[in-house]
């Protein structure tokens, strides 16, 4: 099951590193679940963010025995044991809770980490909070309809990734399916590090490794 603990369990067994994603709960926790809403793979229905983590955890996943683990839970679980690639979910309202409280719980951390967004404004905060943690910026190229709702100001920052400038990122993690990209060949040229995603198959790996440094897969052993 994504984002469980007995799926980061497997992963740092086998010497990989863990991706994983991060929302915020009522009661200001970090929380390991992709989507803002419940609906896709949840029993229970609605927006993440609108409860605790002591409600999240009781809560039953469609397909799975596990329950919704927090960011400290997974900590104590890897122990430095691989690498963590922790992506702060989008808040685009200047909202700035999430990545302050996993900052916090990352301070006394020993093991190797990064925190990253597609959301330059959390990028830019973990920069100046915690300027020597490891950041990095999504892109997939914000041509989504979703990404409507934002002022057209942020939609030409992220389509253009004039971003960069701002968050001063350390690597750059791009959707599989923009590669390649006039943009980022350039960035890599110039000496910056991309992770390409979501790769499902050897295949695609293959192709990625063209046009990225690393990947990050699912589905397969690479």
């Amino acid at each position: 099951m994504e984002n469980s603990l007995g799926a980061f369990q497997a992963a740092a067994d086998g010497g990989y590193t863990i991706e994983c994603d991060l929302q915020i709960s009522r009661d200001g926790e970090a929380v390991l679940f992709h989507d803002d809403t419940l609906d896709r793979v949840m029993v229970e229905t609605g927006e993440v963010k609108d409860f605790t983590l002591a409600e999240l955890q009781c809560m039953t996943f469609r397909h799975s025995s596990e329950r919704i683990p927090a960011l400290h839970e997974l900590l104590s679980l890897v122990a430095g044991r691989v690498p963590l690639v922790i992506e702060l979910k989008p808040q685009w309202d200047g909202e700035t809770a999430l990545a302050s409280r996993t900052i916090e719980l990352l301070r006394d951390y020993r093991g190797q980490h990064c925190l990253m967004s597609f959301d330059p404004d959390v990028v830019a905060f973990v920069k100046s909070s915690s300027p020597s943690t490891t950041r990095g910026f999504i892109t997939d190229g914000a041509f989504d309809q979703s990404y409507d709702q934002l002022a057209p100001s942020l939609r030409r920052e992220l389509r253009t990734l004039s971003c960069l400038e701002r968050v001063a990122p350390h690597f750059l993690s791009v959707d599989m399916d923009l590669l390649p990209w006039a943009p980022i060949t350039q960035l890599r040229r110039m000496g910056m590090p991309v992770i390409s995603w979501t790769i499902r198959s050897s295949e695609q790996a293959a192709l990625a490794s063209r046009y990225s440094d690393q990947i990050t897969f699912e589905g397969f052993r690479a």
